[in-house]
């Protein structure tokens, strides 16, 4: 009956009532702060109540006072400054964060984006050589730049100051000791919150090394308007823009996928409330054209309905249009970007549908969806760059194997990889140098270069390191649940608490509940456009409760009127003709293996 996941379930743990009362809540919510780590009264006020008060203070970032001054520098000496970033939702807003903060306060500020196709991630030396001899006095990286050792000499030898500002490794993850004493490049200032004083990144000083490159340039836009104002706090004026940045900021640090807790959580609270009121018409225009306008916006809004329109940019064509909608565009100029972005962004759905089509078509083909074989390597001719990353993404998840998606060109293939928890890519790629041209990463994704001739001897050998630390069990997808609860204890009052829990992401997912040992009640029926939904009601006693499995029509025929089942999923509250209920999002089901009300009591 069930999807074939494996179920996780936390046990229930005592200590969740006491922390409950203090905090007038359920036990329930109570339960799922200790599974995220939270037992402590203060540290769950924290959690439930973010507040814009727990945001570190800029200057604790190694660098980021030397190159706040630096930019200060220019700034009242009108110098030229030009900000390089990564063409994702992260170096786009990134970039985004600075140019904004350097215009208020009376800078002259450019920006450039490398072609993602043309050449590749980062910063590179024609790149920062075409920047000078355009004018540059100062170029500021955001989101990439800390292995540019070349890059760094080139701005060097001509004189121009370049101040670097990233959060990624500084290498593929092989060697944790060559990573904390890597050279970094030569450059005025490095900022990044994993450094440490000493430029390593063994004993990172910064109490949040996981934020991503736009929060690291919101810091350095605080940092700078303190270093203009001369004090600790910045003008009035300012403030209110850091406050709008915030929504900016937001938009990085759920896009980028870090982990959603401590201060990037903060971000995101301020951030996504402040997208709901933000001024900056590019934003206005990119919330419109996702017909998000006037509508709370939570973390599902900005990864599957904002940020795939931003990163479809830099996909298909160039970053720098997205950009420009965010930075020197006029709001009707700002809402003609955003209806182009849109178009890019069914395009590339379409693309990433027709390689996921061929891809899964190789893997049947040629059976390498067996056991025996626990890693894939696909590869395609013309299959677009921009696109595989997201493909191989969607492979792991319907298949649950590490995937590498190449695309062929000419003799050449590049490619992108994800990966399975438990097997670390970049040691994967690292175990099969020998084929490949290049590659970097870290544990869940990756990038490669390798030449045609090389891709049937890479896939074996990929094939080989999968299956030595894959075992059968790991290729089955992983259902975490965080508590068992009781029909009852799913009140409209408890799916409000549970929105306190969010914004959700990376290291705070959404909570899953199990209710175990409940009763079908009725025949359950397919619905949907395509029937390929499951909607069915389940009972305990006199409680019923209505439940929809998406993707789940295929249990059809597999349970009826009274059979006893487990349902695991995500209560969320639904209102028909002025009347609100609380219904299941089921993930999965099963056969009830588990009485009903066991492992339950006192909540």
């Amino acid at each position: 009956m069930s999807h074939g996941k494996r179920w996780l379930i936390e046990p229930w743990r005592d200590e969740a009532r006491e922390l409950a009362q203090r905090l007038k809540i359920s036990p329930v919510i109570g339960q799922i702060l200790l599974n995220r780590g939270i037992s402590q009264y203060d540290d769950a006020v924290q959690f439930l109540r973010p507040n814009l008060k727990n945001l570190h203070e800029p200057s604790l970032i190694p660098g980021l006072n030397k190159a706040a001054g630096r930019i200060a520098e220019a700034i009242r000496g009108k110098q030229k400054i030009v900000i390089y970033g990564d063409y994702d939702v992260d170096g786009i807003t990134a970039i985004t964060i600075l140019w904004h903060a350097i215009t208020i306060l009376g800078g002259q500020v450019d920006s450039y984006i490398p072609h993602r196709i043309g050449e590749g991630y980062g910063l590179n030396s024609e790149a920062v050589g075409q920047i000078i001899d355009a004018g540059a006095q100062l170029i500021i990286s955001v989101d990439c730049g800390i292995t540019a050792i070349e890059p760094a000499r080139v701005a060097k030898q001509r004189g121009v100051d370049l101040i670097i500002t990233d959060h990624h490794e500084w290498n593929s993850g092989d060697h944790e000791q060559a990573q904390a004493t890597a050279d970094l490049p030569d450059c005025f200032a490095v900022v990044h919150p994993r450094l440490n004083s000493g430029g390593a990144v063994d004993a990172p000083i910064y109490p949040n090394p996981h934020l991503c490159g736009a929060g690291v340039a919101f810091k350095l836009a605080w940092g700078i308007g303190q270093a203009m104002n001369g004090a600790a706090r910045v003008s009035s004026a300012f403030r209110e823009f850091l406050l709008d940045a915030t929504a900016l900021a937001a938009l990085g640090t759920i896009a980028d996928v870090v982990p959603l807790t401590g201060e990037n959580r903060v971000l995101a609270h301020f951030g996504l409330h402040g997208l709901k009121n933000t001024k900056l018409s590019g934003l206005l225009a990119l919330i419109e054209s996702a017909a998000l306008t006037g509508q709370k916006i939570d973390s599902y809004d900005v990864g599957f309905r904002l940020a795939p329109r931003l990163n479809a940019c830099g996909r298909m064509g160039h970053a720098g249009l997205a950009v420009e909608m965010l930075t020197t565009a006029t709001p009707d100029k700002a809402r003609e970007i955003a209806v182009f972005l849109d178009g890019q962004n069914r395009a590339r759905q379409a693309m990433e549908k027709q390689i996921l089509e061929q891809a899964l078509l190789q893997v049947k083909e040629n059976g390498w969806d067996s056991d025996d074989n626990r890693g894939l390597v696909l590869a395609g001719e013309g299959w677009h760059a921009g696109v595989i990353g997201i493909v191989a993404s969607r492979i792991v998840d319907k298949l649950c194997r590490p995937t590498v998606m190449i695309s062929l060109t000419n003799g050449q293939g590049q490619g992108s990889a994800r990966s399975i928890p438990g097997f670390h890519l970049a040691h994967a790629l690292s175990a099969c140098d020998q084929y490949l041209v290049g590659h970097g990463g870290h544990e869940m994704a990756a990038g490669l270069k390798i030449s045609t001739d090389r891709v049937a001897a890479f896939r074996a050998a990929f094939a080989e390191v999968a299956c030595e630390s894959i075992s059968v069990e790991m290729l089955v997808p992983q259902l975490l649940i965080d508590v068992e609860a009781q029909i009852s204890h799913l009140t409209a009052a408890l799916v409000e608490d549970f929105a306190r829990l969010g914004p959700f992401g990376q290291a705070n997912r959404k909570p899953v509940i199990c209710l175990p040992g409940v009763t079908v009640a009725g025949s359950p029926r397919r619905v949907g456009k395509s029937a390929d939904h499951l909607q069915f009601t389940v009972h305990q006693g006199e409680q019923r409760l209505k439940c929809i499995f998406f993707g789940g029509a295929n249990l059809t025929g597999e349970m009826g009127d009274g059979d006893v089942i487990d349902v695991a999923g995500e209560p969320t509250l639904n209102t028909f003709n002025g009347w609100t209920s609380v219904e299941m999002m089921v993930k999965d089901v099963r056969a009830g293996t588990v009485e009903s009300g066991k492992n339950s009591r006192g909540r």
